[in-house]
């Protein structure tokens, strides 16, 4: 079905849904988008015949959301990556993801703390390899991840001073919610610590840059925020989102990766962020590995 086939050609959603077209080519998306880029890996993740892939990845790439990268040219070989268009559906995904969450899999109610299937699921990142990431660091400079070295990602929903009034309402009553400001300056006081062990902190949440600038010069954080305002590291990873107040705020999840940015420790749900930073300092330590 081409998009000028619709009766609805007024309505944005009836032509999104004639570009994506169905939910395996949205899967096909979302694995892209997590950096599972080659025709035999697709077809794994995905589970389906080749040549139903083979049609969808030429749709997308026809409509302009993947586009391809040679790699070898006998036999011809490609990448399906997301173009900048294609990266527009990255928040369609998360809410997606999170509908099903809450709604399908769970009782409705919003939540910071990823329970049951998902962390399952964020489980299942113990021994992966993170996929490239560039994300934009709160001081100006980008966040490459996985990096050179092992790294502390921390992921919290969202963290203002105290001048900003920036929290929705109702947030202290979301589960899991509170404690940002707690867990930041416990990474905070144990940065020294983690540097000594050559290890690298970076928190990451769905604010702007800006906003994140504003909470680490209140804090004084020694390390970088990154912003995952576009969704990329949430897609990437299939991390757990909650909505609240017209915005995608990442669930608590700590991630401790080594110096060939795989994941060698997971933490969810953190229900004590401070015991959480004490946990990883004595996984990182010499001698207490």
């Amino acid at each position: 079905m081409r998009h000028d086939d619709l009766a609805e050609t007024d309505c944005g959603i009836a032509q999104a849904l004639s570009v994506v077209g169905d939910w395996q080519t949205l899967l096909v998306v979302r694995e892209s988008a997590a950096g599972v880029t080659r025709f035999d890996a697709l077809q794994r993740e995905l589970g389906i015949s080749r040549r139903a892939l083979a049609e969808k990845l030429a749709r997308l790439v026809e409509q302009g959301i993947l586009q391809r990268r040679a790699y070898s040219d006998r036999p011809p070989r490609y990448d399906y990556v997301l173009t900048s268009m294609g990266e527009g559906l990255l928040p369609v995904l998360l809410a997606l993801q999170d509908f099903g969450t809450r709604h399908v899999m769970g009782d409705g109610s919003a939540s910071a703390a990823p329970a049951g299937l998902e962390v399952q699921r964020l489980e299942r990142l113990v021994g992966t390899r993170l996929p490239s990431l560039e994300l934009a660091g709160h001081d100006g400079e980008s966040v490459a991840l996985p990096g050179d070295q092992p790294t502390v990602l921390f992921f919290f929903p969202a963290a203002w001073p105290p001048h900003a009034n920036g929290y929705p309402p109702g947030w202290g009553d979301i589960p899991g919610a509170r404690g940002c400001t707690l867990e930041c300056l416990s990474f905070a006081k144990a940065h020294d610590d983690f540097v000594a062990a050559g290890v690298r902190v970076v928190g990451v949440s769905s604010q702007r840059p800006d906003q994140q600038a504003a909470f680490a010069a209140h804090a004084v954080l020694p390390y970088q925020l990154a912003s995952d305002q576009d969704g990329r590291a949430a897609t990437a990873l299939r991390l757990p989102v909650f909505r609240a107040s017209g915005g995608e705020w990442l669930k608590r999840v700590t991630i401790l990766t080594n110096h060939d940015g795989v994941v060698q420790h997971l933490q969810a749900p953190i229900t004590d962020p401070r015991g959480s930073v004490q946990e990883l300092l004595a996984l990182v330590r010499p001698g207490t590995r």
